[in-house]
């Protein structure tokens, strides 16, 4: 106790540890200390490992990769590579530094006088740069290399990165930058064409969870594999967030040595317990709409976002798919999990697999815009259970081609017949197309109402009339394409339709034709709200 807390009688709280004894979270205390321990980068350490071997050491390193792949730490792992002096304190660069030596320590611990770590996101003006730059001109003061590590490198302003660009091209030889970004495309292509890039991967699921087993085994704790592969997957390739999220989870576990379970996970995670979403699938499958919505509801009630739901289905039916193109299983998927996806492989087609994907995304994306979201998911799953009882278009037209479906109902009328235009009048509108005179064929197109064309005389209807510039217009193009001279006037009679007209009559004309064929209107009867969104076109020209 102090002599303040003696004098008042006061017993003093207990204080935080420090030092060694005190707990770091399991993403700091994991972090990798060796290249061997860097997960999932595979090919980017065999690239540093020859580069150090035959002294081809790049000058700038960008590194660039989803958050928590091990950047930053693959970062310092290359400035141990460069700066470490061996335990006999006679090494020179090696991809599998001592790390007990004092720069591999210092750099360790993060107090290394010539690797210096600057975070862009609060360092972002030419101010900071200019600092760089100007120290670099100095020799390291005990390494071998002077090394900046500068994560979230993209958040430097543009000035900042203007004022780096020429000792970045040409630094002096004793020193070496290490970038780090999420966001590589916001880093300007000059900077880009001076350094050495390597995108880090994301960890894949199976080797999270081999990961996180090694780190339980290490930490004493007990798991189900289950509920470390969950992990993996809510990880999303990351091992900082993996080791994040199984660090709340051991804290979760039970304290009498039940460890962590999956359904605990699933609990803290907010997930749909898989089991549920299987029974939820096979349910929209059978059409059965009642107990769909109970089944959804008793997720919303242990407190599943309906938004997860549907993401947990898509899988379940991106799943099933692979199963049905013959994809291998996948190593983190429990076996009754696997066999139920092959038994569903076996009994859908494609078309019912990708009408089904479809669905789900639409409900997906409505739910998560949505004021509402258990309603709209509920709306969104009967519209699934409405599809799933419609018959396959394949199957149904195989139906109708083998005479097991009849199409009743009486004929469409015919519609009314187009009167034609004059030959002649067609050919001349053919030819101002042809010569260029795309304006005026467009406006007589739209607008001209022939009553009659013979002997250099066009006539057309003053129902809808022509401009008089439109008309003059036409017969100085004729007199000058055809050398004959053309009257062109306006009668007060009743005219052909339009050409436009015409086009959109026999369009429409074609349309029906399409609809009134025995297979579409049988297609229509199953599927009321279908719709022809394409048919043939004739040219408009």
């Amino acid at each position: 106790m102090n002599e303040l807390s003696t004098s008042l009688g006061l017993d003093e709280p207990p204080q935080p540890q420090r030092g060694a004894d005190a707990y770091r979270v399991l993403a700091r205390k994991y972090r990798p200390q060796t290249f061997s321990e860097l997960i999932g980068q595979e090919a980017m350490v065999r690239t540093l490992e020859n580069a150090i071997k035959r002294d081809r050491i790049a000058h700038a390193f960008l590194l660039t990769g989803v958050r928590g792949v091990g950047k930053t730490s693959t970062a310092r792992l290359i400035a141990k590579a460069l700066n470490c002096i061996g335990e006999d304190g006679q090494g020179g660069a090696t991809i599998d530094p001592c790390g007990v030596c004092e720069p591999c320590r210092a750099i360790a611990e993060g107090r290394h006088i010539d690797v210096i770590e600057m975070d862009a996101a609060s360092h972002t003006g030419i101010d900071d740069i200019r600092e760089i730059i100007e120290a670099s001109r100095y020799a390291a003061v005990s390494a071998r290399y002077k090394i900046y590590i500068i994560d979230e490198v993209h958040m430097l302003s543009k000035a900042a990165f203007n004022g780096l660009l020429k000792t970045l091209e040409e630094p002096p030889a004793h020193v070496k930058f290490l970038f780090a970004t999420t966001e590589v495309n916001k880093v300007p292509v000059t900077v880009l064409s001076r350094c050495q890039r390597f995108d880090l991967r994301r960890i894949p699921a199976e080797m999270l969870a081999n990961h996180f087993t090694r780190v339980c085994e290490r930490e004493g704790a007990q798991a189900e594999p289950e509920a470390l592969a969950l992990i993996a997957r809510a990880a999303e390739g990351s091992a900082r967030d993996g080791l994040s999220i199984l660090d709340q989870a051991i804290a979760h576990a039970d304290l009498e040595g039940g460890g962590v379970s999956a359904a605990a996970v699933r609990e803290m995670l907010g997930l749909s317990d898989r089991g549920a979403v299987r029974d939820l699938l096979g349910l929209l499958l059978a059409g059965d709409a009642p107990a769909a919505l109970a089944a959804l509801r008793r997720q919303y009630d242990l407190g599943v976002d309906p938004q997860s739901v549907f993401r947990a289905l898509l899988e379940a039916v991106h799943g099933v798919t692979l199963a049905k193109v013959g994809a291998p299983d996948d190593p983190a998927q429990p076996e009754v999990e696997r066999a139920a996806y092959r038994e569903w492989a076996t009994k859908l087609s494609f078309a019912m697999l990708h009408r089904l994907w479809q669905l789900l995304l639409k409900g997906h994306d409505e739910v998560a815009r949505a004021a509402m979201p258990i309603e709209t998911a509920e709306m969104a799953l009967l519209r699934v259970v409405h599809a799933s009882t419609l018959p396959d278009p394949g199957e149904l037209a195989r139906q109708i081609a083998g005479g097991s479906i009849q199409v009743n109902g009486p004929a469409a009328a015919a519609p009314a017949p187009v009167q034609p235009a004059p030959n002649e009048f067609a050919g001349l509108m053919a030819l101002l197309e042809d010569r260029g005179h795309h304006a005026l064929y467009h406006r007589l197109r739209s607008g001209g109402r022939l009553v009659r064309i013979a002997h250099g005389e066009i006539a057309f209807s003053g129902s809808r009339p022509l401009s008089a510039d439109t008309l003059s217009e036409f017969a100085q193009v004729l007199k000058a394409e055809t050398g004959r001279a053309w009257k062109v006037a306006l009668v007060d009679e009743p005219g052909a339709p339009t050409m436009k007209e015409a086009d959109d009559a026999a369009e429409e004309a074609a349309r029906q034709a399409i609809l009134d064929t025995p297979i579409v209107a049988a297609a229509r009867i199953a599927f009321p709200d279908a719709e022809l969104i394409e048919w043939p076109k004739r040219s408009m020209m």
